[in-house]
């Protein structure tokens, strides 16, 4: 079921103590109604073709706007999916809980034909929180940790092969700190540059220069300590400018310490619009094509815009996501409870 919803927009920011004006925008929006399932893992094939992942075992894709929807069981349970990947050929999507299953489908062939198991794990505290590739071979999905460090799987056959990280070649969590599984956007990649960014106890960016040989861990400014409260989600735009984003689940319009920036690909983090909108984000993503200066970011609090960086920010809608993924610099797809959106910047 497709509902189709036209905004006029016209909207101000503040930016350097100077107010600046954005053109009006014609927000052309495409809402895919889809029964009982909440969306939090979407991934972006082409101009006409998205994928999607979510709760209750279903699956599917939207190809020229018709939906195609399935859902899967282990052991005659339904899954939960929030982690879904694109390599250019395959989609890949990864259940959260144990047992963690991981499925791959060639993504343009026909539908009706069933996804294959990659991997599985099976312990008490398996939980994978976000995926993703770099490239056609490399991929790598991170979770909560089962042991000292955080769980990362990574394959470099294209998908076919997954192998557990030790703890011994990934630095040491802290107590209380984990990851949280709001919009397959916990990992940011860039060429061989990979970000990992976690929550609760400790809010921290894992970094590594060369897809997982060697890693370093950064501290960062945004709230922690709560059981709920830490980095929700991370974009870069290029290996040095990177933006992290999240708050507190709890007091979702807390606004202080929710939102940093960095210039050095993560080593430092600044905080910015500490007392501005928006509060907890559950996704941001830099806009492509912008030179890092224009950002969309979603929660189930609303839209939110920057076109300067992340200094000051717009509201521009009122309806809640858990994620969002942009084709090009016109046009993003979003998710979120019973719903998948398309929406398109004129």
């Amino acid at each position: 079921m497709q509902i189709k919803v036209i905004f006029f927009l016209a909207f101000f920011i503040c930016a350097n103590l100077y107010a600046q004006e954005i053109d009006k925008k014609n927000l052309d929006m495409t809402v895919f109604k889809i029964k009982n399932v909440s969306i939090r893992a979407i991934e972006v094939v082409n101009d006409s073709i998205l994928w999607f992942a979510g709760s209750n075992g279903k699956f599917g894709r939207i190809i020229n706007e018709k939906i195609e929807i399935d859902s899967i069981s282990f052991d005659d349970t339904y899954l939960n999916f929030r982690s879904i990947a694109f390599n250019g050929e395959d989609v890949f999507f990864l259940s959260i809980e144990s047992p963690a299953i991981l499925y791959k489908k060639n993504a343009f062939s026909s539908f009706t034909i069933r996804p294959d198991i990659v991997y599985g794990e099976s312990h008490e505290k398996v939980f994978y929180d976000a995926m993703t590739f770099s490239d056609k071979k490399h991929g790598i999905a991170m979770g909560d940790p089962t042991h000292s460090c955080l769980s990362v799987i990574t394959t470099n056959d294209g998908g076919n092969k997954w192998f557990k990280m030790d703890c011994e070649n990934l630095p040491d969590i802290e107590e209380g700190e984990a990851a949280f599984a709001a919009s397959n956007s916990n990992i940011s990649v860039y060429n061989e540059n990979v970000w990992l960014v976690t929550g609760g106890g400790k809010a921290r960016v894992f970094h590594s220069p060369n897809f997982g040989k060697n890693w370093q861990v950064y501290d960062t400014p945004i709230t922690q300590g709560g059981k709920m409260t830490g980095i929700f989600s991370v974009d870069f735009y290029d290996e040095n400018n990177g933006i992290i984003m999240g708050g507190d689940w709890e007091n979702k319009n807390e606004t202080k310490a929710s939102k940093a920036i960095t210039r050095d690909g993560g080593k430092t983090w600044h905080l910015i619009a500490d007392d501005q909108i928006p509060g907890y984000i559950s996704c941001v993503q830099f806009v492509p094509n912008t030179s890092g200066k224009e950002i969309a970011a979603v929660s189930s609090e609303g839209l939110y815009y920057s076109n300067n960086s992340g200094i000051s920010w717009t509201k521009i809608s009122e309806e809640g996501y858990y994620s969002i993924r942009f084709v090009n610099q016109k046009t993003a797809w979003l998710s979120g409870e019973n719903k998948i959106s398309k929406i398109n910047l004129n």
